[in-house]
């Protein structure tokens, strides 16, 4: 087979059939933000939104030609010779594959189509989406006898070392491990996972989209991981038992106080806070006490907005247009701060009329119409032959 030109290559997408196709979804994080990466304790599950891939081996032995539906956008490479892209997406894509040849694994030349309905930014976790669904199709494809928990660690080395975010194990192992209609209740430190069946009853999960592109949460999310295990440290001298944040109790913090400056003090007492939140909506949940549990979101909201400094004038109004509607539970940002989707457990009855106001509310304060997303818990990556 001839090495196809650049010209040819949106030709060669056009009538595209791979042998291999991956369904790959977004998550929602119901509380837990922020905890990932200090070892602590989260509530996430994948959602009905995904991205799709089709991938197929093209007969050459290190040519890869990947094409983006979403962004109408496709690049080649070379598996024997690539570097970071000036392009923010193509870096997920070459980052899976950089992760995939450290482990020693052989790839060659494959195709790829993706096809997103995720929306970027919006704090579901395109990102992951994209890493962990490209690794696992690779896997089927090539036979690469990864396990599901291999794609989940190679997901998230990708982001660290070659896109650059040092993020936590959360969205990837969510992506992966998922299991339809239950939430995942995950501890970050041993990665044991129990599910938790996601009853709510006559609600819904309503996301709204601020429109606001979270892009300043990539730099302060680092700075926020470099204020906490700074901290640590500063703990680590003062307790010997202390390896993780999940050794602190509140009272040990209290006692360092005058050890810490006052970011480090309110970013650990947000995350101690937040590990026990999370333990007491499993608690609600399996009760079936959905209005406590929504008092433990709203909670979650005001500590990430406070001390924790992640929140947004637009995320904060949406949250507050909920606090004194009785038919809804609960409601709080989302993801890495600075944007996205604020998360509400809402009466299924009232969403219509809901959206209404506070979409007329919103686009009059900001000048800009918020966008709803209702999902369901779904299940984790799917890769079928075709």
């Amino acid at each position: 087979m001839d090495l196809p030109k650049q010209k040819d290559i949106p030709h060669l997408f056009k009538n595209f059939s791979g042998s291999i196709s991956v369904e790959s979804p977004g998550r929602i994080n119901f509380i837990g933000e922020h905890t990932d990466y200090n070892m602590g304790f989260v509530l996430p599950t994948a959602i009905d939104k995904k991205i799709y891939f089709e991938l197929q081996r093209n007969g050459h032995s290190h040519t890869c030609n990947i094409y983006s539906k979403t962004f109408s956008s496709w690049f080649s490479f070379n598996l024997r010779d690539f570097r970071k892209s000036s392009s923010n997406w193509e870096n997920y894509i070459l980052g899976v594959v950089d992760e995939i040849q450290k482990l020693g694994k052989t790839l060659d030349g494959f195709d790829c189509v993706i096809n997103s309905e995720l929306p970027i930014g919006a704090g579901i976790s395109s990102s992951a989406a994209l890493e962990c669904g490209l690794a696992s199709g690779l896997n089927e494809l090539f036979q690469l006898n990864l396990s599901k928990q291999e794609i989940v660690y190679l997901s998230q080395a990708a982001e660290n070392n070659f896109v650059g975010s040092n993020c936590g194990i959360m969205d990837q192992y969510a992506s992966v491990m998922s299991k339809k209609d239950h939430l995942l209740l995950l501890d970050c430190l041993s990665l044991e996972a129990d599910f938790i069946p996601a009853d709510f009853n006559s609600c819904k999960i309503l996301l709204i989209n601020t429109g606001v592109s979270h892009s300043l949460a990539e730099g302060e999310y680092n700075t926020r991981r470099r204020e906490c295990e700074s901290a640590l440290e500063i703990l680590q001298k003062k307790y010997d038992k202390v390896q993780t944040l999940r050794d602190v109790s509140l009272e040990m913090l209290q006692e360092a106080r005058d050890l810490l400056n006052e970011k480090q003090f309110n970013r650990l007492s947000f995350v101690l806070s937040e590990n026990k939140r999370v333990l007491k909506s499993r608690e609600h949940l399996m009760a079936g006490e959905l209005q406590s549990f929504g008092k433990l979101m709203y909670q979650s909201h005001y500590g990430l907005r406070d001390l924790y400094e992640v929140s947004c004038k637009e995320l904060d109004f949406l949250v507050k247009a909920t606090e004194d509607k009785s038919f809804i539970h609960g409601s709080r940002m989302m993801g890495g701060g600075f944007g996205g989707c604020t998360i509400n457990l809402i009466e299924e009855d009232k969403i219509a009329d809901f959206e209404i106001e506070i979409s007329t509310a919103y686009e009059k304060q900001f000048g800009i119409k918020p966008e709803f997303i209702t999902v369901v818990p779904g299940e984790g990556t799917i890769v079928n032959k075709i």
